[in-house]
């Protein structure tokens, strides 16, 4: 691990002072004022040798349950023509099933019933029927076929997608960026979270954007469909705005009274989201009016985007947050595991998520963003190339599959029109161009300009980072 450069994890003067107390001590109190104003434009990135930034911003669309990438974007002619034969031990190669196919008598080979062309200049192979947004802009995206994951269930699977680790309490991806590159926009989250509405499914918990063992301050800030974005983020009756700033600036020169005799770190949090909710009290309900926009944005997301959240009203308030530069922007759609009725399951969720998709794709290359905002949309894991439970042309599920899975990304550094990776002929095995989810992580961090190995947090004793011991940036994606 690279420790030319360390990170910036904890200053200690050499006559035992906290950060702040030394800044006013040596330097009359002016210091802690340009010292907050580096770490907000710079997080905790020190040292030259990172790369370059190609990316400002990340807006990560996941799936929530496990696309099947064999109805989608893995297209499989010989599952076709083998439907109903067993899948061969050549295959299979003695890997492990989940315990909900595992102890089935047959795993018979089941493809897709849905139709596939190539699309765009790329001539990229897509589901006709599924995607027929998505389609369109082939030649923007860059389809990794070959993400694979240890993790075969949903719990430990997103949570490895999300942190790095498939053990809960390691900080969030969005926590990791707040960490290391500071926020671009002070009167909003730098991380920012929404949630699909009246979606069933796996459960989502909010360790999945949380910090762990970072401070609570970088935490993801979650928007919920309401009239109230953020819960408690109103005054109470009778407190107007004036007020509102007159009790914090007594509350922190409390605080700060507190913290010079503690030197509590937890401290300096608490009075830097108080900061934080007054300023969203004027953003929030300025980000999430709607109203402003004009017919021609709702006639490309289309009707849904006009109902607090859908996918769809999700995916515009995300370019209308990528607008104000907020660092990371995840929103996270359920109901994808499907078990059984998949060909039904999977039309309704692409009905869902399609035409946003490609719509906020579309919007932000029509503005002028694309360029530095890198688009993911993907689950934990995919699906398998049999069929779970009795077998049926019509009716039919998969079970989870970690061995190979789709992804795509487009936009902030990454190669236009073009595939990485590639799979067996029944999308179970990886025969060319694995990418690990610890690669994933390393290729985002590298086109937000950081080496991965060099951001680092020390705890219990040993400095962490999202992509725990390996990873390797993923060269072929990259424009």
């Amino acid at each position: 691990m690279k420790s030319d450069f360390p990170l910036c994890t904890g200053f200690q003067s050499p006559l035992g002072l906290s950060r702040r107390q030394a800044l006013q001590t040596f330097g009359m109190g002016l210091g802690s004022i340009a010292l907050a104003d580096l770490l907000a434009a710079r997080g905790n990135l020190r040292g030259t040798g990172h790369p370059p930034a190609r990316a400002k911003r990340v807006i990560y669309l996941f799936q929530a349950g496990g696309p099947s990438q064999i109805d989608l974007y893995d297209w499989k002619p010989k599952l076709i023509k083998d439907r109903g034969k067993e899948l061969p031990d050549s295959i299979r190669k003695g890997q492990r099933l989940t315990a909900m196919s595992g102890n089935q008598a047959s795993l018979p080979l089941v493809g897709s019933p849905f139709k596939f062309e190539q699309h765009g200049q790329s001539g990229r192979w897509m589901n006709s029927d599924l995607l027929p947004h998505t389609s369109k802009i082939a030649d923007d995206i860059c389809v990794i076929q070959s993400m694979n994951t240890e993790a075969i269930n949903h719990g430990p699977g997103v949570t490895f997608m999300q942190t790095g680790s498939q053990f809960p309490g390691r900080p969030s991806m969005g926590a990791w960026l707040d960490y290391g590159l500071g926020t671009l926009n002070r009167d909003l989250p730098s991380f920012v979270v929404m949630v699909t509405k009246g979606k069933g499914g796996q459960p989502l918990v909010s360790r999945l954007w949380g910090s762990g063992f970072l401070s609570g301050k970088h935490d993801g800030v979650r928007f919920r469909a309401d009239k109230d974005a953020v819960l408690y983020l109103n005054s109470p009756k009778g407190i107007d705005r004036p007020n509102r700033r007159k009790v914090l600036d007594h509350l922190r020169a409390l605080h700060e009274l507190q913290l010079e005799e503690t030197g509590d770190p937890a401290l300096e949090t608490r009075i830097a989201q108080y900061e934080m909710a007054f300023s969203m009290q004027k953003s929030i309900p300025d980000v999430t009016d709607l109203s402003t926009e004009p017919e021609s944005t709702f006639k490309l997301y289309g009707g849904e985007a006009r109902k607090p959240g859908t996918f769809a009203a999700n995916c515009l308030l995300a370019r209308r947050l990528a607008e104000r530069d907020v660092r990371f922007i995840q929103l996270y759609h359920q109901g994808w595991d499907q078990h059984g009725g998949l060909p039904g399951g999977i039309k309704k969720q692409c009905q869902e998520t399609d035409r946003a998709s490609a719509a906020l794709v579309t919007d932000l290359k029509n503005r002028g963003m694309l360029e530095d905002t890198l688009v993911i949309w993907g689950g934990e894991f995919g699906r398998t190339s049999y069929c779970q439970g009795s077998f049926s042309p019509n009716n039919f599920g998969r079970d989870h599959h970690g061995r190979c899975f789709t992804t795509w990304m487009a936009g902030g550094g990454i190669k236009p029109g073009s595939s990485y990776g590639e799979t067996d002929e029944y999308s179970y095995n990886i025969t060319r161009d694995g990418v690990h989810i610890h690669d994933f992580h390393a290729t985002i961090l590298h086109l937000l300009g950081i080496d991965h190995e060099r951001l680092t947090y020390k705890y219990q004793g040993r400095h962490f980072r999202l992509t725990d011991v390996h990873g390797h940036i993923i060269k072929g994606a990259l424009a």
